[in-house]
């Protein structure tokens, strides 16, 4: 008998609502962050990482006005929302979130970004668990800005919990981010923030 994804599906260290719970009572200097069933510890980011951010933000407002990226907003991740993520930003619709609770569902968004930390786990979380948690809720796009790397990586074509396109750019590479969001980014300014 063949073996089901399902048999080799990690198991959850606690329930979503378990997490949630958690979630409301930790203190302002984490976020936290229910991955591929393991609960994660997301750092506070420091000044570069939030220069990134709006960095991007300001390219997003200028060629779509139609989107708003929303920083740290919650998603209803993985298969059949069993996880739950804070990324950096998520791309959606203009007003797209309100009336949404603190963990909104995937559905409508069009991106998700995540700018690397320097810490032991962003490996692990933002270049392996992050992307399969957003390729299984069907976001179209993931861009992973790599501080470690100075490389921006962007994946798209979800397909059965994983992305089945990878292109990595170097910063200072005019980058165009694929359909729905259709942005070409001119990232020269990031090399400012290389380390």
């Amino acid at each position: 008998m063949t073996p089901s994804p399902a048999d080799h599906a990690p198991r959850a260290q606690l329930s979503v609502e378990e997490f949630e719970q958690l979630a409301r009572s930790a203190p302002e200097t984490v976020t936290l962050e229910l991955i591929n069933g393991k609960l994660e510890v997301k750092p506070v980011p420091d000044g570069d990482h939030g220069t990134i951010f709006m960095w991007l933000l300001r390219q997003c407002m200028q060629h779509r006005p139609d989107l708003d990226l929303h920083p740290e907003q919650g998603l209803m991740v993985e298969a059949y929302r069993q996880g739950r993520a804070r990324p950096d930003g998520a791309l959606a619709p203009r007003r797209h979130f309100a009336g949404q609770g603190e963990w909104a569902p995937a559905d409508g968004v069009l991106m998700t970004v995540e700018v690397t930390s320097y810490d032991y786990d962003t490996d692990h979380r933002d270049r392996t668990e992050k992307p399969h948690g957003y390729a299984s809720a069907g976001i179209p796009v993931y861009l992973l800005i790599d501080r470690d790397s100075g490389t921006l990586v962007v994946h798209s074509e979800p397909d059965r919990g994983r992305y089945r396109q990878q292109h990595s750019y170097d910063y200072g590479d005019r980058v165009t981010l694929p359909h729905p969001v259709s942005i070409t980014l001119d990232t020269e300014e990031l090399k400012d923030y290389a380390r």
